[in-house]
């Protein structure tokens, strides 16, 4: 019968931490925004010790709160991140693809709570209005989307549709696309409104055309179209507005 294996002797291996992830956990007790969190409540962390408690993991060379507080750096501010995709996350050192894709649902939560923060369906009876309900939804998109409004007798809304989103052209959106959507919705009025996302919303030839061909095919099927908006934001525009109506334009 063969003898009993004997321990090894000599120093345990060190561990490698060639991967270790600092975690907040790891930090001082006093640095932990966590302790804060709980005792004074959210509001209470700065926006870096925020975005802290959603990374929770920082990288081998970095805390989570250096990750966190270069993330607001580049950003400028907390609220600019709802306009980052994947790739911009991505290019901070720490923020891997899992991560980086956490990160942007968080901020689509964000963009959706901020679309329907009144809990009802907002009046949309000026282009100011429709331009602040869409901005949080156009906010960072890197295409052009149309949606259409559809819009009940008191000018409240229906329905919000995507219809499409692709290059800016003149087949970004057709007629049959967006009376579709009102008509199924039982719409009496609708606007149609998209985004430019170089910021500046000037109308170019095709958007012009497109409202043209809007308008008509309202009269035939007798909804009306109240108002085509195109979302930019007020840096680019010369108007320094952010949107432009074409119904304000005389154009409607």
């Amino acid at each position: 019968m063969p003898a009993p294996k004997t321990p090894r002797s000599g120093p345990v291996p060190a561990i490698n931490e060639t991967y270790r992830c600092v975690r907040l956990r790891d930090l001082a007790v006093n640095e932990r925004p966590q302790e804060r969190l709980e005792k004074h409540g959210p509001a209470s962390l700065s926006d870096s010790e925020l975005m802290a408690m959603l990374l929770r993991c920082g990288s081998r060379d970095l805390d989570v709160m250096s990750v966190a507080s270069r993330i607001i750096s580049e950003a400028g501010s907390i609220s600019e991140l709802i306009k980052w995709t994947e790739s911009d996350f991505m290019q901070l050192k720490g923020i891997g693809k899992v991560k980086a894709l956490q990160l942007i649902t968080v901020m689509e939560i964000a963009r959706r709570v901020l679309v329907q923060k009144n809990g009802f369906q907002p009046l949309l009876n000026s282009p100011e209005l429709v331009f602040q309900y869409l901005r949080p939804l156009a906010a960072g998109l890197e295409v052009e989307k149309f949606w259409v409004l559809c819009l009940n007798r008191k000018n409240r809304l229906i329905k919000r549709c995507e219809v499409t989103s692709g290059t800016a052209s003149s087949s970004l959106v057709h007629p049959r696309e967006v009376f579709r959507e009102a008509i199924r919705s039982g719409a009496l009025s609708l606007i149609g409104a998209h985004n430019h996302p170089s910021g500046d919303p000037s109308p170019s030839s095709a958007d012009i055309q497109v409202t043209r061909q809007l308008r008509e095919a309202g009269k035939t099927v007798s909804i009306e179209l109240l108002d085509h908006i195109i979302i930019g934001d007020e840096h680019h525009d010369p108007h320094q507005k952010g949107f432009y109506s074409f119904k304000e334009a005389g154009l409607l």
